[in-house]
């Protein structure tokens, strides 16, 4: 049994639902059955659904307290490429603040109610009993991992674990909404056909958009170039029929957001990729 895999079960075993991750910090890809969520979803994730893949198929939704699944097949695969294991803090009943800088760590201890803390390897993560809705950038390199997110294993940490307190929670309510572009139909050069896009009866659109989700969830190193270069695709060849909607580019921001982008980032990204290609 790995050393990653004897964690995950002591783990599971106190009520802190597990995963795995690999080389990246990231989990593991979709399996065939349920790329670009084909299978419908996990039943806790946003989109509905009840996916039977027993894989770590799902990101934190496929997070599991249960030790037949981190014991099956598709887990034991996962488990021998693993690089660390990760957890659903809210599904443990947990939120974490990450606090990836010293100086976000001094912040901290200025403002926030002492917790336990653990250390990461440039800060560290503070941990509160209670659940609130995740969020990244909320300040200078401060995330907060709660509900929809996970977090890596770094060990129990020290100190008596607070309450979550109002504090933390208002982080989430003062962050600035994030400025996405929003994605508005284009008339540069709309394919003939009665002037509808053929992309609005067809499947190419929805096939290239689950590609594109699946390349971003799928890159292992520099997510920052990948996320641009997925977007840059996505614009270049559905950028000027006026098919791409405020949904679809939402669907494209949520991947990149659960590989760890900010909402910053993604606006960035999007904004320069359509610069790039003049629209």
């Amino acid at each position: 049994m790995s050393e990653h895999l004897r964690t995950a079960l002591e783990l599971a075993t106190s009520g802190v639902p597990v995963l795995p991750l690999r080389a990246g910090k990231v989990p593991f890809g979709n399996c065939p059955a349920c790329t670009g969520n084909a299978c419908g979803g996990r039943p806790n994730m946003k989109t509905p659904g009840a996916c039977t893949c027993l894989g770590p198929c799902h990101a934190w939704a496929a997070a599991t307290t249960d030790p037949h699944v981190i014991n099956s097949g598709p887990w034991q695969h996962a488990w021998q490429h693993a690089s660390t294991v990760a957890y659903h803090p809210g599904g443990a009943g947990l939120t974490v603040v990450d606090l990836d800088h010293a100086h976000a760590i001094a912040w901290a201890r200025e403002h926030l109610p002492a917790t336990r803390t653990v250390p990461t390897t440039r800060g560290e993560h503070w941990l509160y009993l209670g659940t609130m809705p995740s969020a990244n950038g909320v300040r200078p390199s401060v995330d907060i991992k709660s509900t929809m997110a996970y977090a890596r294993w770094l060990g129990y940490g020290t100190g008596t674990m607070t309450a979550l307190p109002d504090a933390v929670r208002a982080l989430i309510v003062s962050k600035p909404a994030p400025t996405r572009p929003a994605a508005q139909p284009l008339t540069l050069s709309v394919p003939g056909g009665g002037g509808q896009c053929p992309h609005r009866t067809s499947a190419f659109l929805e096939r290239g958009l689950a590609m594109a989700e699946q390349r971003i969830t799928e890159a292992t190193g520099g997510v920052h170039n990948a996320v641009f270069r997925v977007f840059l695709a996505v614009l270049s060849k559905h950028g000027r029929c006026g098919c791409l909607t405020d949904a679809h580019v939402a669907r494209l921001f949520a991947a990149a957001q659960a590989k760890g982008e900010s909402a910053r980032h993604c606006t960035d990204a999007w904004s320069n990729a359509r610069t790039r290609l003049g629209l």
